[in-house]
């Protein structure tokens, strides 16, 4: 296990490194550069312009802003400044002064980790998946035990609704219904402090993703009751709630396992809709926000947090794969 677990994160390295690389072509390839005007801004000047290129490394050659963003390089002073390998995601060149990973990790002076904007998307995406977990598996498992009935109906409604109807077209008909019609919560609240702001948000993220575990887990269920070691129990006399939470629902879970590791990164890291609609101050925002400003270190450090988030998750499930199974071994 401990081989595995070090090769799986050797594997990493050349993945994050290739992810860097085409990110760091895309956005170069883009139009516009992080002096265009902003709104409200005069343009720059070029004597400017040219100052900050010197300060920020930008005169140099493409593959050299792409080694010293990776690996690191001297700065005018001639000291070696180590670059991604080593945790430093880089200057941020809009938000001048402050470094990416400050801007993402560092909460509000006084306030805690939580507080940070890494902190909100990350509780935004747990209650989201908590959502997702508490409504998906029981309604996919009771409609795997009543096929056919209405409650197997009624969940395929539910679950066909959230796989093909997108987030952001549900978000704006729960703010029309809750937030315009209702008034119960504020369709931009300013503050993230009371529990209820974050209700629709979480419920909106979450949605797609319990539609799909629950029609993954009604499958599953459906697959696991016409095993034999099933058919065997019940021919024994077995409880009915003893066959379905001792037989029966741990290996339909294997496949739902599956899916949430990868979908507690993609809920973490894949709110950029969500977040804007809410103005909510988490990552996803940060990040389209310096897609807009061509922000290239804010862009280069978000897309290695997020690959790195996605390849640690894939990693657990292989681990608690073992754990469900004992017949999975990893070699």
């Amino acid at each position: 296990m401990i081989r595995f677990v070090i090769r799986r994160l050797l594997w990493m390295i050349p993945v994050l490194f290739l992810l860097a690389l085409v990110t760091f072509l895309l956005m170069h390839a883009a139009p516009g550069g992080p002096w265009d005007r902003e709104p409200g801004r005069r343009q720059l000047d070029a004597a400017t312009q040219k100052r900050l290129n010197q300060q920020f490394g930008l005169d140099k050659p493409m593959w050299r802003q792409f080694v010293a963003y990776v690996f690191g390089d001297f700065n005018a002073d001639g000291e070696f400044v180590c670059g991604a390998i080593c945790g430093n995601l880089g200057p941020s060149y809009r938000q001048r002064g402050r470094t990416v990973q400050e801007i993402l990790f560092t909460p509000p002076e006084g306030k805690p980790f939580w507080e940070s904007r890494f902190g909100y998307s990350l509780r935004l995406g747990l209650l989201s998946l908590l959502f997702a977990i508490v409504i998906g598996i029981p309604s996919g498992i009771l409609a795997g035990l009543h096929q056919n009935s209405w409650i197997d109906y009624l969940s395929a409604l539910v679950a066909n609704i959230g796989v093909s109807v997108p987030n952001f077209v549900i978000g704006i008909y729960l703010i029309i219904i809750f937030g315009v019609t209702l008034h119960w919560v504020s369709v931009v609240p300013r503050s993230w402090a009371a529990p209820k702001v974050w209700i629709i948000p979480a419920l909106v993220l979450g949605f797609a993703t319990m539609a799909f575990t629950a029609r993954l887990t009604r499958s599953s269920t459906l697959e696991v009751m016409r095993q034999d070691y099933v058919r065997t129990a019940r021919a024994k006399g077995v409880a009915e709630r003893r066959v379905i939470f001792i037989h029966m629902l741990k290996n339909a879970l294997i496949p739902v396992v599956t899916i949430l590791g990868p979908a507690l990164a993609g809920l973490v890291t894949g709110s950029f809709i969500i977040e804007t609609m809410f103005a909510f101050p988490g990552i996803g925002r940060e990040y389209v926000q310096a897609i807009g400003n061509r922000d290239y270190s804010m862009i280069l450090g978000s897309t290695l947090l997020y690959g790195g988030l996605i390849a640690l998750a894939n990693l657990s499930v292989d681990i608690i794969y073992g754990f469900l199974d004992p017949r999975i071994r990893i070699e």
